[in-house]
């Protein structure tokens, strides 16, 4: 149903809290995400896979949307920015107070950090 309007969907699994997307599925995201930027907005050095939408609309969610959605957007706002972890995650907080990244999530963007981000 949601595809007749539509919308498409990637799933991620991963355990809240205590886990963190592992790198594979930070970059598969990243690179979802990407698909759905205008042609102008797109990020440099992330292949291109499947049709390329160019909607500008992205919804990235979780259960409570304060640890593993914000590390995923995380991901993507280093790589667009070139920012840091600190500066992506000072970013989001200033939108949404109410994230909350645990050691595995730090984690998971300073290693999405020395791999993928260029500044």
């Amino acid at each position: 149903k949601w595809r007749e309007q539509g919308v498409e969907f990637l799933q991620l699994a991963t355990t809240d809290i205590f886990e963190s997307p592992d790198q594979e599925k930070l970059f598969e995201g990243v690179k979802f995400i990407n698909r759905f930027l205008p042609t102008t907005s797109k990020l440099s050095g992330v292949p291109m896979e499947g049709e390329q939408v160019n909607s500008g609309t992205v919804y990235v969610h979780c259960k409570a949307g304060r640890t593993r959605s914000a590390t995923l957007v995380g991901c993507y706002l280093m790589m667009r920015n070139g920012w840091s972890p600190q500066e992506a995650v000072e970013y989001m907080r200033n939108r949404r107070p109410h994230i909350l990244l645990h050691t595995k999530q730090w984690e998971a963007l300073r290693i999405f950090h020395e791999h993928h981000v260029h500044t």
